[in-house]
């Protein structure tokens, strides 16, 4: 009997993964963003304030576009438009210089409670992650802390931004390789030169030299991510702490966020 549960569970598993991932319907059927939501983005989203009236209009189009192909569920946690709007503006903003491209890579996102650990445990000792894009069995989901999500759009001179974070994970994945080097849309001219910038910053990094988050210096995957949230958080100081750096990141995202 043992036995047969235990070989029974991961099934069971594997099959609501695959009904959550392919046939649960999205909630949402929209024609048209409401003006209490272009509201709501107006107040909390500073890249989409900043935009004039026609990259707004755009704006509203990819958020519309992504609310209506991607559920976003909260997980043991009430969630509301605003955050389901924060969630869509997080995959917007890495992509907003491409119009032609959209997320295949991804049906849902899961609004955890707080940070979970390893086990996707949101209660107990090493809850120290705050956002993952999964795989296996969990393919096509990513898994972000609401707090999280909500602090890297609410705190103005914060660097990080855990929305922008794991989408630029989904970016680099896009041409099948997570290696720190987004080829979808990174032209082949630009590898070269990022590779070498990307080396030099680490280097610095380690040797306390820089005031990039150190995550980033854990690998060419998470230092793409860090410095994309730097990039888009806090593009003035970006430009100004790393001149090289933010030259090189406009133009590999097409877009000029300071």
């Amino acid at each position: 009997m043992f036995y047969f549960i235990a070989w029974l569970l991961p099934v069971l598993f594997l099959g609501y993964m695959i009904w959550r991932i392919w046939i649960k319907k999205k909630t949402f059927e929209l024609k048209a963003l409401p003006e209490a939501w272009k509201k709501i983005l107006q107040e909390k989203v500073s890249f989409y304030a900043e935009l004039n009236a026609k990259d707004k209009a755009k704006f509203e189009v990819d958020v519309l576009y992504f609310l209506n192909t991607v559920t976003i569920t909260g997980v043991k946690v009430q969630i509301d438009d605003a955050d389901r709007l924060l969630v869509a503006s997080s995959a917007v903003i890495p992509l907003f210089g491409f119009p032609e491209l959209r997320y295949r890579n991804i049906n849902e996102v899961l609004l955890y409670k707080d940070s979970f650990n390893e086990d996707h445990q949101t209660e107990g000792e090493k809850r120290n992650i705050l956002g993952k894009v999964g795989s296996g069995d969990m393919n096509r989901l990513m898994i972000l802390s609401l707090p999280a999500l909500r602090a890297g759009f609410a705190l103005k001179d914060s660097k990080n931004n855990v929305g922008i974070h794991e989408f630029v994970h989904l970016i680099d994945k896009a041409d099948g390789a997570v290696d720190g080097l987004p080829e979808s849309i990174m032209s082949q001219q630009f590898v070269l030169p990022w590779l070498n910038l990307m080396h030099q910053e680490i280097e610095k990094i380690k040797e306390n030299d820089s005031d990039i988050n150190p995550y980033g210096a854990t690998s060419q995957i998470e230092f793409l991510s860090v410095v994309s949230e730097y990039f888009f958080n806090q593009p003035e100081k970006f430009k100004e702490e790393h001149p090289q750096l933010y030259r090189l990141l406009a133009k590999i995202y097409a877009q000029d966020s300071a």
